[in-house]
């Protein structure tokens, strides 16, 4: 080893380069040889001399021994970020945890770290992140709340893993993702390439998966993680105390009802809530209590879940929502080359009621687009007994009766019922127009990314709605 280092250092000269010997690192396998080390020493003065407890490469500990000293270090640096988020709108401090500086700052070191040895370690590491939320969001979070949250969004939760889930996913995906590279680098000579750790991660997966079948594709972390966090989302449904319950966990599984929660929350695109707003939507999305029983302004008694301030025929929230959702709409069109205006004259049913909005020039097929909106609340008595079976079937009801409302002018319109759900799910037809929408935008702004920030903002517009009935009940 003195021999190649020498010899790197003599290369190096010839293209100018120079060895820093403080940043070099000696590690002896066995005893320190004092000889050994003041050759080192003669050919790069301070080279520092690490020990079995601090050896690390890129970071990552390459002994067990290693792991406590890093992982407490980073639950350290975790509390530093934690301390400086609660001065932000919870909304930025949610935005930041979730992509930045909790499990994306953890990934590299659970991908190369058999973290899953170290309990302790991932509960302090959980307590902490538990902690930050339940002060961020002002919400008690109890165990099945904080279960819920701690899932990908796509399966009902707020995207806020914690690493007791995530580490074994990791690591596995890590492991299977370098063994043919492994194997390639070093010739077996009929040895079996082994990674260590390897076979006891996947002896705690099989464990915690109820023997599951390992993912088609092992390489990928997220095929890993969406096994065990179906598992967890179908024992969140089978032991759901109530019908409101199992509706609500039917309902946030829907693509369009986690939108809100990956939008940017950023002020100048209008997608910015308040903090007030932001912690009634979360506490609603989890299922916490939000408010003190008290009477709604409709005479009626309001839980401590204010679930009835969603569907109370006085909410203060509802013509606020119907007009953003109209307005979003309208907006969209007319960047996507297709001016429209609002409540058309001259178009109306058989009450005199008029549509919300309608094109201008021709949608598909000579026809106008003519749509009308509705906000229906998932856990609203007269749908709990078909929401709690269906994701999603109020939105589809409240549809229906939007057609059989305007049947006279299916035939000389593109009609669309743009029914959506207070809990985030929307009916098929509404679905449809966004996509559609969608395409029409990114053809006329060449940006791939439009139908998602449209369906961020419409999103938002029923969480805004949502949060203001509570508050206005």
């Amino acid at each position: 080893m003195l021999s190649d280092l020498q010899q790197l250092i003599n290369l190096c000269s010839e293209v100018g380069l120079t060895l820093n010997p403080s940043k070099c690192e000696l590690y002896f396998c066995s005893h320190t040889d004092d000889h050994v080390l003041s050759s080192f020493q003669a050919i790069a003065p301070g080279i520092r001399i690490i020990s079995k407890s601090d050896l690390t490469i890129l970071g990552s500990p390459v002994f067990s021994e290693v792991v406590p000293n890093i992982a407490y270090h980073k639950l350290q640096v975790l509390q530093t970020f934690f301390d400086g988020l609660k001065q932000l709108n919870p909304h930025i401090s949610y935005f930041l945890i979730k992509n930045c500086l909790m499990i994306p700052k953890m990934s590299y070191f659970m991908r190369t770290t058999p973290l899953w040895l170290f309990p302790d370690f991932l509960q302090q590491g959980d307590d902490l992140l538990r902690k930050f939320l339940v002060s961020t969001l002002n919400s008690s979070l109890d165990e099945r709340s904080w279960i819920q949250a701690t899932l990908p969004i796509k399966f009902g939760g707020i995207g806020i893993r914690n690493l007791k889930d995530v580490c074994l996913p990791a690591f596995l995906a890590s492991a299977f993702g370098v063994l043919e590279s492994i194997k390639h680098i070093f010739p077996s000579n009929g040895d079996v390439t082994e990674i260590f750790y390897l076979q006891e991660a996947l002896d705690k997966w099989f464990t915690i998966s109820n023997g599951s079948d390992p993912p088609t594709h092992p390489e990928v972390q997220k095929n890993w993680d969406d096994i065990t966090s179906k598992h967890t989302i179908a024992h969140l449904l089978s032991t759901s105390p109530s019908d409101s319950d199992q509706a609500r966990l039917l309902a946030l599984q829907q693509q369009e009802a986690g939108s809100w929660l990956h939008a940017i929350p950023s002020s100048n695109i209008g997608n910015l809530m308040d903090s007030t707003s932001f912690k009634i939507a979360i506490a609603l999305h989890l299922g916490c209590k939000i408010c003190q029983v008290h009477a709604c302004i409709c005479g009626e008694t309001i839980d401590a879940y204010g679930h009835h301030a969603l569907c109370c025929s006085q909410s203060k929230g509802r013509l606020s929502r119907h007009s953003s959702l109209n307005d979003i709409l309208k907006r969209a069109l007319t960047s996507a080359g297709v001016p429209a205006c609002l409540e058309p004259s001259g178009i109306s049913r058989s009450d005199g009621k008029r549509p919300d909005g309608t094109t201008l020039i021709p949608w598909s097929k000579g026809i106008s687009l003519l749509w009308d909106s509705t906000c229906v609340d998932t856990l609203a008595p007269s749908h709990l007994s078909s929401t709690s079976q269906r994701a999603g079937a109020a939105a589809h009801s409240a549809a229906l009766n939007k057609r059989r409302k305007y049947q006279h002018l299916l035939d000389n319109y593109n009609f669309v019922a743009f029914a959506v759900e207070t809990l985030g799910p929307w009916c098929q037809e509404a679905k449809d127009l966004v996509s559609a929408l969608g395409r029409r935008l990114i053809t006329s702004t060449g940006d791939h990314r439009c139908t998602s920030y449209l369906r961020q903002r419409l999103s938002i517009a029923i969480q805004r709605g949502n949060a203001a009935s509570v508050l206005g009940s």
